[in-house]
């Protein structure tokens, strides 16, 4: 992969500007080249704040591989006013974080780059009940709604929630046999042409210890039925598994993707067992695109404490594609 990957800013009051500006002391390590798509002004006053002395480059949507300067924070310009280099993160930034997708979506469509990486939003402040997360809204905006897969990646292990950001309330109704079959399906593909690998992926029940009294259990009416279905299509698939013992080491060795039910059924073991070495990576949309598995840091913003350890990983992941 030879194009340059966009990487969109997110919130412009979160950690990521610190975070960039740490991997601009880091480009040594020779990842791809990459350009910002921000407001330079803005960029430029929290490089001093921070007190990084960096050079940034200027460029527009119509640039070539070669305007990206060495030793330069290339970056295209989004309008955007703030006086001061951090504030409280609010809706003020909404339009400009969607200008700053709807460029890189455009660069992508042009075949300019070869994916993206975005910087954390405020999911409070920035979506609304139409997307649960920027998953969804960028499937909704390449026309792939329903078939986004999210995937919290390691090379040890990877997880992907059958259901994101929902209500614990709404998760037994939005599971469903087709829908599980269809990550299973997107994860096996991802990584047989990206990673030139075969996976062994493991799913969870939704119940505890994947027992209820009742009969109409959601194991017995989608889960079974689900895996039944995989095994007989020759997917490498085994479950369901109760959650509670599925990430213990033995269990860590068996499986290169443990699928859950919900939400913090698996990124909560996951961000335990790897912490910032975990990246976000949207599946089933044309475009491979990544994000830090990591918030905006309200509470370290301007302070010089974030770790770029997860822009690291998604650099890296982006280097080592086949």
């Amino acid at each position: 992969m030879s194009k340059p990957i966009a990487i969109v800013l997110g919130e412009p009051n979160s950690i990521f500007s610190e975070i960039l500006f740490k991997i601009e002391l880091l480009k040594k390590k020779n990842f791809l080249p990459f350009f910002l798509i921000g407001n330079f002004n803005l960029i430029k006053k929290q490089s001093l704040y921070l007190k990084f002395n960096l050079k940034f480059n200027k460029i527009n949507k119509k640039f070539k591989t070669e305007d990206l300067k060495k030793n330069t924070l290339s970056i295209i310009d989004v309008p955007y006013c703030q006086k001061i280099p951090f504030r409280k993160i609010s809706k003020k930034s909404n339009k400009f974080i969607f200008q700053c997708f709807e460029i890189a979506i455009d660069l992508i469509n042009k075949k300019k780059i070869s994916g993206i990486i975005n910087g954390p939003v405020s999911k409070e402040t920035l979506l609304t009940s139409k997307f649960n997360g920027i998953t969804e809204y960028l499937s909704s905006k390449t026309g792939s709604s329903n078939k986004e897969v999210m995937l919290i990646y390691n090379k040890k292990l990877a997880v992907s929630p059958i259901t994101t950001h929902i209500p614990v309330h709404r998760i037994s109704s939005l599971l469903n046999k087709k829908k599980l079959i269809n990550n299973v399906k997107t994860i096996v593909k991802f990584y047989k042409k990206n990673l030139n690998k075969k996976v062994k992926i493991g799913i969870t029940g939704l119940n505890p210890h994947c027992y209820s009294s009742y009969k109409n259990t959601e194991e017995n009416l989608i889960i079974k039925p689900a895996i039944k279905f995989l095994k007989k299509k020759k997917f490498n698939v085994f479950g369901p598994l109760s959650a509670d013992t599925t990430f213990i080491k033995k269990n860590l060795k068996r499986f290169d993707v443990i699928i859950g039910m919900y939400h913090d059924q698996v990124l909560t073991p996951i961000k335990t067992l790897f912490e910032q070495e975990a990246i976000n990576i949207t599946l089933g949309i044309p475009f491979i695109r990544i994000s830090p598995d990591h918030g905006v840091g309200s509470d370290i913003v301007g302070k010089n404490q974030a770790d770029p350890t997860s822009l690291i990983e998604c650099l890296q992941f982006f280097k080592n594609l086949k």
